[in-house]
């Protein structure tokens, strides 16, 4: 038992009366000073009476590495106009069982490590870190400015196994998250638009994304001015799955009896879909030799290096020129998947041409979703999806 505590000035308003220590935990009474004056806890309003006195059992920081718990003596005021409400303390929030200061060292080590292990160093169950860090993360996104965007970008991650996604909406200008959702249907994303109101929805000037028709038919209700802008990367992978997979798993066929050729045309799939530039010299021979040896996939990897120059076009001219000259080598080339990616196309030419006046893409979310896998990785998935989007969007407050 310790008597000579005044030099545990530590909690304003009030002073230790009583203390015990063991090796491993610490207990401090707290008893409010009676010559401050008193403030409701609702309206911070100044009171004079006392209703009666309560006693709480508060966390606090660890003391020299041992577990520390105040008892807290509070008044309960007799406000005139909130009625009996206990007495404003400005290192304790109302209906709290810790301290604003051990509340904040919570939330400030949750960025960094798992609830896990946060819950470990506190002592504390992991569903109260969860709840602490949860309100930070409300706290710190109500205290951003409100948006005020006119390019976006969107794009989907995966949420859970077993192809179950999520939307993301991105502030091209800010790099800010500003809206996420489970799933990627028409009815997941219309709730961002809705918030943006109609003058909002005036102001978006151009919106890139993949080539995903609920996006696309949900921007255009509701921004029919704003461009569409299609992702290089999307449409890439989309003619890789759809012409060259194809077409190599064909060639391989028809080389069933020349069993080293077919070894060499299957273990090519990489090397096909893969830049150029980032070929070793020794794949970069490989390939050639794949090249030259099919006519077919010689076709289809000259052609997809023709679609990728349709977004390096200068003006609508030159991509005009090489919009078309695409098409006709698509027409003459006689492969019927490549024919019918090219058919399957046309309709979003106008996507692929505002990629000249408004030079955007879904790359700054490509970076994002690799951020976000890690965020995810490291709490082992997150049982509360909404904690879980709140993590992401604090993670991308914006630059500006």
């Amino acid at each position: 038992m310790h008597k000579n505590t005044g030099w545990l000035d530590l909690w304003p308003g009030f002073h230790v009366t009583d203390s015990r220590i063991t090796h491993d935990s610490a207990w401090l009474r707290l008893e409010p000073l009676t010559k401050l004056p008193l403030r409701c806890g609702q309206c911070l309003g100044l009171v004079e009476s006392v209703h009666e006195r309560v006693t709480r059992n508060v966390r606090e920081l660890s003391l020299a590495g041992r577990t520390l718990t105040l008892q807290v003596q509070l008044l309960r005021v007799d406000c005139p106009r909130c009625g009996h409400c206990l007495q404003h303390v400005r290192w304790l929030d109302r209906f709290a069982r810790m301290t604003r200061a051990m509340a904040q060292t919570v939330a400030q080590c949750c960025k960094r490590l798992p609830i896990k292990h946060v819950a470990q160093m506190f002592c504390l169950h992991w569903s109260t870190v969860q709840q602490l860090d949860k309100r930070s993360l409300a706290g710190l996104m109500s205290q951003l400015p409100q948006p005020q965007p006119t390019h976006l970008v969107m794009d989907e991650f995966a949420l859970h196994k077993g192809h179950r996604y999520a939307s993301v909406i991105l502030d091209a200008d800010t790099r800010r998250v500003l809206y996420i959702a489970k799933d990627r249907s028409r009815e997941a994303i219309r709730p961002f638009f809705e918030s943006l109101g109609e003058a909002g929805c005036r102001r978006i000037q151009a919106v890139a994304m993949d080539m995903n028709t609920a996006f696309d038919l949900e921007v255009r209700h509701w921004c029919p001015r704003a461009r569409i802008v299609y992702d290089l990367f999307h449409v890439i992978a989309k003619y890789g799955r759809e012409v060259i997979s194809r077409v190599r798993v064909d060639t391989a066929n028809a080389l069933r009896n020349d069993k080293p050729a077919r070894r060499v045309v299957k273990q090519a799939h990489w090397l096909l879909l893969r830049n150029a530039d980032n070929l070793k010299d020794s794949e970069q021979v490989t390939l050639q030799e794949v090249l030259e040896a099919n006519e077919a996939l010689m076709t289809v990897y000259v052609l997809k290096q023709s679609l990728k120059s349709l977004w390096t076009a200068h003006d609508p001219w030159q991509w005009r020129r090489r919009w078309k000259q695409w098409l006709a080598h698509c027409a003459q080339s006689g492969i019927e998947c490549l024919q019918l990616f090219a058919n399957r196309l046309r309709k979003y030419w106008p996507g692929i041409l505002a990629r000249v006046r408004w030079p955007m893409h879904t790359g700054q979310l490509e970076g994002i979703n690799n951020r976000i896998k890690v965020i995810k990785r490291m709490a082992y998935g997150y049982r509360d999806v909404e904690y879980f989007f709140l993590k992401i969007k604090a993670a991308f407050p914006g630059n500006a």
